[in-house]
């Protein structure tokens, strides 16, 4: 026997009429409903399939992610809305008095009938129901619930705000106490866990009693309204995310729910036929042909197999079924599961917000899914367009069922060879399409498997127009000519842009053709079809030319399809991110206190300093660079990478940029990563030599002279044992050589073409060391604002190792990090008092980093618009 996962469903004949050969049937889901006749039955229906028992549903993914969202703002109103949390708190508890008198139960009993029966109720009845895994599963929500409430208070407590604290925490006995009930979490986590609350009724009364309690324990006072809320959200998380990792038993239709949705649609099927892509295709084979031949389907192991039905699998990305009846012809099945349908339509609606009128509009749920399609395939067939009949719907659990026509004799275009697509197929190609659109259809998915190439009874060639689910009727102006570039894309990758362009003016008029040149880009093409035009990249420019060629007036400027792109959004999401710091972790008090305590002119010195650093990084960055490089947008881009240090640990900013400079200008990824690399290595190189030669001109040790004490030494020989050992280890050995090895192999090459144009590594070693001196210059000046002269090689060294430990640390822009490593490396090495050594860190962050940001902003927009970034 085979070893391919199969139903084979013993059904009754539902009594409805099958398909007839044109193919008319009812379209009602619930049609054929009646009651099936005692004493007749239909042979046996063999289903080939394999069923998915668990699913992972996209829907509690972005449940999860709203839930977290929500967690996070009720923590952002408990701090910056505290007042108006506070007196709707204070409005609710204001019933207290009256609840009182009506509560026969106390609130702890309250909350002990939520803790103990809640979960033995649930737990239960899903036991007596024989589900042991859902039972650990919701065990498991319940401890992550607790868990997760335990981790919120542990943090509040030690790192959130005072603000935050109090706003979390309610008055008990005239103390301010924070309350984060963690059996909430726990709960809600578990009854999450267990499923919809109209699926089991424990699940419902146990909801219905959480609102009561958690009602009861707020009016009360015993807990506060962002607590509450903040518990709740956790333990949804903690319920979502078991959930999604453990998956959910499937509500798909198959087997015998398949075969009775196809009898519901009026037919009566011999066999369904998974129909599978070419990675499946040994699977299908596996069905053994005794099986075959007692169905009288000796025919059947080529129905998986069949190119047409493969091509609406990989178009629609469904289910799809060869359905075969007891007297009718051969029919496709195409299943629209609900739980798929979350991702496309956030897909959908994601791109017709983003996209110019290139998207249709998206439907809400499975069922308008299911319907919209049917209208499309009505509407096309209606039109006069050779495209597949519609001839039943039906829903099955979570599914959908479409049947529809096969189409005889026909293959994807993708599968046809090139010299096969003649005049004649391009043609009637286009007249399909030209069909559609003279009845207002648009369809806004075409690829090469919505269109299906056969031969007509004269052998002449002929054309199906498939997969109109995403389509429009009544459709605008804009879908149609989205539509011809879509269709003449598809042709220039196959026959070439000339013989494209003349296909299309056969059918469509010239004014048609030339209205589609401001539309000739990799945006407005399906997937697909995309993926094909970034491994041609010269076939949008033939189009172009042909277009010209044949229409010299035609206009092929393109036009803006994007109402946001990528760099909109990064700019945006870098905005909010650098408001959101500057908001809560600048100390506005500290920093005014700085500035104006010290010297205005060393403050002015100290900022002009630091702006002298993007020069210098510029230098190196154009001295390295494999192409000639502007040293004013070189030094742009360094003044923008001062924006993006606020989203981007230390150090990350400037070679992420530069990086996105380079590409821009033409240079490859891999030669790109060596430039950058290369920068950084040379940046390393000139900070340990001007800690030496600083050294060595001032003729002072300074804080060098007290490095090597005898605890610093005992610590570097026990460090250098500790290497030593750990590289007697192999997987150790192997383990570094990865990490070094490519950093070498994109470095040397590079270096070795620098090496024969010496004038690159003076400018590109002088350049690093502008920067580097521009802020240890900066953070004297800094120092010298508060009347402090310390020794330039003291300066130099506790910039170079505070800044160098604090940007290990991966905070936006290393903040805290290094100015806890400044303070303490003036205060323990450099002598300077602690009050004054805040101060003066304070202001040298102040005038290099936090006034830098707009600058930054404004030079990140101005080489965004230019097209450097």
């Amino acid at each position: 026997m085979s070893n391919v996962p199969r139903t084979t469903a013993a059904v009754h004949d539902v009594g409805s009429h099958h398909s007839s050969g044109s193919g008319s049937s009812p379209l009602s889901p619930g049609d054929g409903d009646e009651t099936p006749p005692e004493t007749e039955s239909t042979p046996d229906v063999l289903v080939v399939d394999t069923p998915l028992d668990r699913v992972r549903q996209p829907r509690d993914l972005l449940a999860l992610v709203l839930a977290t969202l929500g967690a996070a703002l009720v923590l952002v109103l408990a701090v910056y809305a505290h007042g108006t949390t506070e007196g709707v708190q204070s409005d609710v508890q204001n019933f207290s008095s009256i609840l009182a008198r009506v509560l026969f139960l106390p609130v702890a009993v309250l909350e002990g009938l939520v803790t103990l029966v809640v979960p033995v109720a649930v737990l239960t009845e899903i036991a007596l129901r024989r589900m042991g895994r859902q039972v650990v599963e919701c065990i498991a929500a319940l401890v992550v619930g607790l868990a997760a409430a335990a981790l919120a208070t542990w943090l509040i407590v030690n790192v959130g705000s005072q603000d935050l604290l109090d706003g979390m925490s309610v008055p008990l006995r005239g103390t301010l106490t924070l309350t984060v009930p963690g059996y909430v979490a726990g709960i809600t986590g578990l009854l999450t866990a267990s499923g919809p609350r109209t699926r089991r009724r424990t699940v419902a009364y146990s909801w219905n009693l959480l609102w009561v309690s958690l009602g009861v324990v707020l009016i009360t006072g015993q807990v506060s309204l962002p607590g509450v809320l903040l518990t709740l959200l956790l333990g949804r998380m903690s319920g979502l995310a078991v959930r999604y990792v453990s998956g959910v038993r499937s509500e798909r239709a198959y087997g015998d729910d398949l075969v009775d949705g196809v009898r519901r649609a009026g037919f009566s099927p011999t066999a369904l036929v998974r129909v599978r892509d070419v990675a499946d295709e040994a699977e299908q084979a596996a069905v053994s042909a005794e099986e075959l031949a007692a169905h009288d389907l000796a025919e059947a192991s080529d129905l998986a197999a069949e190119p047409s039905t493969l091509a609406i699998t990989r178009a629609s990305d469904n289910r799809v079924y060869a359905l075969t009846q007891v007297d009718g012809p051969r029919l496709d099945v195409v299943v629209l599961d609900g739980d798929r349908q979350v991702i496309g339509i956030l897909t959908r609606m994601w791109r017709s917000l983003r996209m110019r009128g290139i998207d249709g509009r998206s439907a809400i749920s499975l069922r308008a899914v299911a319907e919209r399609a049917a209208l499309l395939a009505y509407a096309a067939k209606a039109a006069g367009v050779r495209t597949p009949t519609l001839e039943g719907m039906a829903e099955a659990d979570d599914s959908m069922l479409l049947i529809q026509q096969h189409a005889v004799g026909t293959r994807p275009l993708r599968d046809i060879p090139t010299e096969q697509i003649t005049d004649a197929v391009l043609h009637d190609a286009w007249l399909q399409l030209e069909i559609a659109h003279a009845a207002g259809l648009a369809h806004r998915a075409l690829t090469s498997d919505v269109l299906l190439v056969g031969a007509s009874e004269s052998g002449e060639p002929e054309v199906w127009l498939t997969g109109w689910e995403a389509g429009d009727v009544a459709s605008s102006s804009l879908a149609r000519r989205v539509d011809l570039t879509q269709m003449i894309a598809l042709l220039a990758l196959r026959v070439g842009a000339d013989q494209a362009v003349a296909s299309a003016l056969t059918v469509h008029s010239a004014e048609d053709l030339a209205a589609i040149g401001p539309l000739l880009q990799v945006v407005a093409l399906p997937t697909s079809t995309r993926e094909q035009v970034r491994k041609h990249k010269e076939v949008i420019t033939d189009l172009r030319k042909a277009l010209v060629a044949q229409l010299p007036e035609v206009d092929v400027e393109p036009v803006s399809l994007i109402r946001f792109g990528a760099r909109t959004i990064i700019t945006l999401a870098l905005t909010i991110v650098a408001v959101s710091v500057v908001v809560t972790t600048i100390n506005f008090n500290e920093i005014k206190d700085a500035v104006v305590s010290a010297q205005p002119w060393w403050v002015a010195v100290s900022f002009a300093l630091g702006l002298l650093t993007w020069l210098g990084g510029a230098i190196t960055f154009v001295a390295f660079s494999p192409v000639k490089l502007s040293v004013v947008r070189a030094t742009l881009v360094q003044a923008a990478s001062s924006f993006v240090a606020l989203a981007a640990p230390a150090g990350i900013g400037p070679a992420a940029l530069n990086l996105r400079m380079l590409t821009r200008r033409g240079v490859a990824t891999s030669l790109a990563v060596a430039t950058v690399a290369l920068v950084q290595v040379s940046q390393f190189i000139v900070t340990v030599l001007l800690l030496v030669l600083l050294s060595v001109a001032t003729g002072d040790g300074g804080v060098l002279r007290s490095l090597p004490s005898a605890t610093v030494l005992v610590a570097v020989v026990i460090v250098a044992l500790v290497v030593s050992s750990a590289f007697m280890v192999p997987w150790v050995r192997r383990w570094v050589r990865s990490k070094i090895e490519p950093m070498y192999k994109q470095v040397w090459p590079r270096l070795s073409e620098i090496l024969g144009e010496p004038w690159r590594i003076a400018a590109g070693l002088a350049g690093n060391a502008v920067m580097t001196l521009g802020y240890v210059f900066a953070f004297d000046a800094a120092l010298a604002a508060f009347g402090q002269n310390v020794s330039l090689i003291d300066v130099a060294v506790v910039f170079l190792i505070g800044n160098t430990a604090g940007a290990m640390v991966p905070t936006p822009g290393g903040l805290g990090a290094i100015e806890f490593a400044l303070v303490t490396g003036l205060t323990t090495t450099a002598g300077v008092a602690a009050p004054i050594a805040t101060s003066a860190v304070i202001l040298f962050r102040v005038v290099t980093f936090w006034c830098r940001i707009p600058i930054g902003w404004l030079a990140m927009r101005y080489l965004q618009k230019q097209g450097d970034l």
